[in-house]
């Protein structure tokens, strides 16, 4: 076969060896678009032709320096105040010791008078007198009692549980078993009615503007609290006033407590029955005594009657 040479074309160059290539080719020779190129050379031009990054670097430099500048300033003036403030509170302290240590010594002020007032108070019950006054003296709690009685000792039911509901609670009661201030203010009333002379429950002496209350679950003599069992000593005549106390209307209640609801109670005779003085006397009015009675000084009289609320 005769050999065949290709045909050449004499009117276009040769064509390129990678030719084929061409999209690679472009990118290659433009890795960069011309219009960042463009935008780069603008941004140069306009900023003096400083770089972007020496820009910035020289702002922060510029903010660092001011910042401590700034913080020197006011670590210049701290120290520069510091003495002043130091005096200032310095000061402030001397004059709050200062009020205090008044303030206790006023406080000890009171607390000596009320103590002085409360022995004259004594003293002027103490006084002898007519039998009124020995009255006063004895329902105003202001002796020591001492001679026959009856101890009466009330308790809760055993295994008392907390808490309220059932037949007493529409009168202020619960039927848990425990013992309520009202029942306790019916004993003492009951004692009175028999014929005591002076009560005291728990150690706590009773006096004619005493005050049995509740707070929750607990029984308050004068705003003091009281534990169960509820120990109540009264001075009288020992057996009369057993007697008269358990055929009382307030001795029967008792037994129905008891009855109804498992509350303990005991009373028995005592030969010796010791009281204690109250702790404090609440003096309502004050008489003075006259020209005829002897000197001029006052005689304190508290409101009587007996009974407890």
């Amino acid at each position: 076969m005769p050999q065949q040479h290709p045909v050449r074309s004499t009117g276009s160059p040769p064509p390129r060896p990678d030719a084929s290539m061409s999209l690679l080719t472009n990118v290659m020779e433009h890795s960069l678009d011309d219009g960042y190129a463009e935008a780069t050379a603008r941004r140069q031009a306009e900023g003096g032709g400083l770089p972007r990054s020496l820009r910035a670097r020289l702002g922060l430099a510029a903010g660092l320096v001011l910042a401590a500048l700034i913080v020197t300033v006011g670590a210049a003036e701290a120290r520069i105040s510091a003495p002043v403030l130091a005096k200032e509170r310095e000061e402030l302290i001397d004059r709050i010791e200062a009020e205090t240590s008044d303030a206790d010594a006023l406080e000890r002020g009171v607390d000596r008078l009320r103590d002085e007032v409360g022995e004259r108070q004594r003293k002027a019950l103490r006084t002898p007198g007519d039998g009124r006054h020995q009255v006063v003296s004895l329902m105003a709690g202001a002796t020591e009692v001492e001679g026959p009685g009856v101890k009466l000792v009330v308790d809760d039911r055993e295994d008392t549980a907390q808490g309220g509901g059932g037949p007493r609670e529409s009168s202020g009661f619960s039927d848990t078993g425990r013992v309520r201030d009202r029942d306790m203010q019916r004993v003492v009333n009951g004692l009175w009615e028999s014929g005591a002379e002076a009560v005291a429950i728990n150690g706590q002496r009773l006096t004619a503007l005493s005050a049995i209350r509740a707070a929750g679950d607990a029984i308050l003599v004068d705003n003091r609290p009281l534990v169960p069992p509820y120990t109540v000593l009264a001075v009288g005549d020992g057996k009369r006033l057993g007697t008269e106390f358990r055929d009382s209307v307030d001795g029967r209640y008792l037994h129905a407590l008891r009855e109804n609801f498992g509350i303990r109670f005991s009373v028995s005779t005592e030969d010796t029955v010791r009281l204690a003085a109250a702790p404090s006397l609440i003096v309502r009015t004050a008489e003075p005594r006259t020209a005829s009675a002897g000197k001029g000084s006052g005689q304190g009289t508290a409101d009587t009657g007996k009974g407890t609320s």
